[in-house]
């Protein structure tokens, strides 16, 4: 017999801001199977359930995890649900309107050779204190030998779908020619049929076999490139993508111009009349000038914490929301959208603020949306392969005397005036921009995000930051 917590802490893999992460090398049956039998466990002390569902992502490694998993949720004797390659909140919403736990499998942007496990609770994403239980959870289970095949159910995909057309009538999005960036996105097979039966012209864009892994954080050049190549050949009103999981939206204007992400989530959070907000302290700073919110409450980067401030606002305030800078957007509260009731789902989901950017932009254009917003610009980045320790290193040095910092990357001219260290350090400048750095908390990277007055500024800051730090 295995024990769970050993098989977990002698795997290598670890939870960081979004579920648990590894290489795929490292998700061997039994590790996978470790995960499973110790999630359910600490579920089934708290929760009353006969099914646990399953999804996964386009990851070619992602099949062979969710068979190990699901043949440890049967040995603890329950029911396999498998969705197939399913975007997470999709899965997610299926798992709470049923009152049963899921398991998604994803990696969602992180390198091919990676790959991870998200749990979710028959009420939501896992809370910090259950990552912990399942960690040190000594549940024993007999090795996995044989894998079993797994059959496709579809109800989860169609709920989801239902889920939003069931907001609007088939011409709310008539005139509009969206153009879907489907790369190897989990949903990528949904999203042409939501929006059409919502009135809108799809054109299928940049599909691919081989597994994309999309950040929407750091937007590549080459998809920067095409957006704009494919806005003008197609004459598109909007390109909506996702990452890999389909949690975190990627949005273009007419013109072919990606929207930040919290860009995104601020003028979302404006069509859905929301009176409070929680986001991660690497948002910009224009959702706070904007006025529209009566509270804005600042968090760590990770959905687990912007979950965490909802309830002190909750009990405040009636609609609350929250979202990250990399778009994905937290319904807290029941809501009334179009006269119709839509039900909370507290976790990233990338459909909802694109589908309220479109319906707030009505005949109008995206891009005219984002100019009347408060003109803060911001830029992000991150060095691939750095190790964690050499990441708190540098930060620490850069805390202890910042004005050096600044003179090692050649901006001696700039003055730092405050530094956050709620989630790494955010050094605010005398000419109120704003230097963050953070080290990954699911991959060996480190991150920089900037804030500037324009966005050539903002770009340039992350360029010679990371240029610097590469160097090193």
């Amino acid at each position: 017999m295995l024990n769970a917590k050993k098989v977990i802490s002698e795997s290598g893999i670890a939870f960081g801001t979004s579920g648990a992460r590894g290489l795929v090398v490292d998700f061997k049956h039994n590790v996978s199977a470790a995960f499973a039998h110790a999630f359910v466990d600490v579920m089934r002390a708290s929760f009353k359930f006969n099914s646990v569902a399953i999804g996964i992502d386009n990851r070619p490694s992602s099949y062979e995890i969710a068979q190990a998993c699901a043949a440890a949720i049967q040995q603890q004797g329950f029911n396999v649900e498998y969705q197939g390659v399913i975007p997470t909140p999709a899965l997610a919403f299926y798992s709470m309107e049923n009152a049963i736990p899921c398991i998604m499998v994803t990696g969602s942007h992180i390198p091919f050779d990676r790959n991870g496990l998200k749990f979710y609770r028959p009420d939501g994403e896992i809370t910090k204190d259950d990552e912990y239980a399942i960690l040190n959870n000594t549940v024993r289970f007999s090795p996995i030998n044989e894998l079993i095949t797994l059959h496709v159910k579809n109800n989860a995909a169609q709920a989801y779908i239902t889920r939003y057309t069931s907001l609007y009538n088939n011409h709310t999005l008539k005139g509009k020619r969206i153009g879907i960036y489907e790369h190897s996105s989990a949903g990528r097979d949904l999203y042409a049929p939501l929006f059409r039966q919502l009135g809108a012209e799809i054109i299928s864009l940049g599909r691919s076999d081989e597994f994309v892994p999309i950040d929407t954080e750091a937007v590549s050049d080459e998809d920067r490139l095409l957006a704009k190549v494919w806005s003008s050949q197609y004459q598109l009103d909007a390109i909506f993508s996702t990452d890999g999981d389909g949690d975190r939206p990627l949005v273009a204007d007419e013109t072919g111009t990606w929207l930040r992400g919290d860009i995104l989530g601020l003028l979302a959070a404006q069509a859905l009349d929301i009176d409070a907000l929680a986001i991660p302290v690497s948002c910009n700073s224009a959702i706070e000038l904007s006025g529209n919110f009566k509270k804005v409450a600042y968090t760590r980067i990770g959905s687990p914490y912007v979950i965490a401030a909802f309830e002190e606002l909750k009990a405040n305030y009636s609609a609350v929301a929250g979202f990250e800078a990399n778009g994905g957007f937290l319904l807290a509260s029941d809501i009334n959208v179009n006269g119709k009731v839509l039900a909370a789902l507290p976790t990233r989901d990338a459909v909802l603020p694109v589908l309220m950017l479109l319906a707030y932009a009505g005949n109008g254009k995206i891009s005219h949306c984002v100019e009347r917003l408060p003109q803060r610009f911001t830029w992000s980045d991150r060095l691939k392969d750095f190790p964690v320790e050499k990441s708190q290193q540098i930060i620490s040095d850069a805390i202890a005397v910042p004005q050096n910092f600044l003179n090692e990357l050649g901006l001696s001219e700039l003055k730092c005036i405050d530094i956050d260290r709620t989630d790494g350090a955010r050094f605010k400048l005398a000419n109120g921009d704003i230097i963050h750095l953070r080290p990954s908390g699911n991959a060996p990277e480190l991150r920089c995000y900037t804030e500037a007055a324009n966005e050539a500024l903002a770009k340039q800051y992350v360029q010679i930051v990371l240029n610097k730090l590469s160097a090193i």
